[in-house]
């Protein structure tokens, strides 16, 4: 039974055991640094804590797994290269990020894909998201399974945000991968894109006007501290993607591949819990920092996505006409 779980929950076959608290001579001591751009308190983070913890008891304490938040270990596209080259051993980033790995990573970056996060786990943990998985291997990465960071939101050093004019002209920090640039370029803004663990010093400095994540970073990196105004704008959903280093798996045995996988996937459910929990109280405690709070109206909110429509097309050919056909698919059977 939990072999046939486990296929279905990410589609990979590899051989999964039965762990009964014992572990077995099979399992070899490895200690590997496991790394991420958020901070200590982040969703992303607990979830960090929580895969630890699983592997270390499935291990029998013979895997240990050291944490490195915070971009301590570079920025993620930096650390990405790290794990290629085997540096590092795993690391959990946002999904579309590996756009410049995989193209076909650039589909769960479109804008307003998801209506729920209940929505994007369908889709991710099912046939698009083990595609997408399928195609890691050769770019010298293994992807475990899909944790959450969010629906992103607009924030900004100048003015409230309330219609589709207002973002016209502002600097917004976005993420190192095209769709997120071409989305603000779209909306008459000026992208810029930079590293995560550069952005609070962008926005402390004026470098940048804005940026863009979910409730939870912009609590737990404090750019309420250095940004005037929210807007719920919604405009994407963040998947994240554990990743392992290729060097590092193919030098495992197929029982101690077993542990990370399981360790993920069982990580995976309570990272996401945690992570929607954490976002429904940020906003809150967001508003108690006394940063101004714009809800869009759903007619400015339309503006907006028939703004970014263009932006689809266009990128819907780069991406993989398969690819993107199978996540609208996927996403169809979600909402029925």
């Amino acid at each position: 039974m939990f072999n046939k779980m486990m296929k279905l929950a990410l589609g990979i076959t590899i051989p999964v055991l039965l762990f009964t608290g014992t572990a077995s001579a099979e399992i070899r001591s490895h200690t590997l640094k496991f790394a991420a751009a958020n901070s200590k308190g982040h969703p992303q983070v607990t979830g960090m804590e929580k895969f630890a913890e699983i592997v270390k008891e499935k291990s029998g304490g013979k895997i240990e797994v050291k944490l490195f938040p915070g971009g301590v270990l570079g920025g993620d596209v930096q650390t990405v290269s790290a794990l290629q080259g085997g540096v590092v051993e795993m690391l959990v980033l946002n999904a579309g990020i590996l756009a410049s790995n995989v193209k076909d990573f650039g589909a769960v970056d479109l804008p307003f894909l998801f209506n729920s996060g209940e929505e994007a786990d369908k889709v991710m943990d099912g046939p698009f998201g083990k595609s997408l998985i399928d195609k890691l291997p050769p770019a010298g990465l293994v992807g475990l399974a899909y944790w959450e960071l969010g629906f992103r939101n607009l924030t900004n050093n100048r003015h409230a945000v309330a219609k589709l004019e207002d973002i016209k002209g502002l600097k917004i920090r976005t993420l190192q991968s095209p769709i997120p640039i071409e989305l603000f370029n779209s909306l008459d803004a000026n992208a810029v894109p930079l590293p995560y663990t550069e952005l609070y010093t962008a926005l402390e400095t004026g470098t940048v006007d804005g940026q863009e994540n979910p409730f939870a970073n912009i609590l737990n990196a404090k750019f309420y501290e250095v940004q005037k105004y929210l807007t719920v704008t919604r405009h994407q959903y963040n998947p994240q993607i554990v990743l392992v280093s290729k060097k590092f798996w193919d030098g495992l045995n197929d029982e101690e591949k077993a542990v990370l996988q399981s360790a993920a996937v069982e990580a995976r459910d309570f990272q996401r819990k945690v992570s929607r929990e954490a976002d429904a109280k940020a906003l809150d405690e967001i508003k108690a920092t006394g940063m101004q709070v714009t809800e869009l109206s759903p007619e400015e909110t339309q503006k907006l996505r028939d703004a970014v429509k263009p932006l689809i097309d266009k990128f819907s050919a780069d991406i993989g006409a398969d690819s993107v056909s199978l996540l609208f698919k996927e996403l169809e059977a979600a909402r029925k």
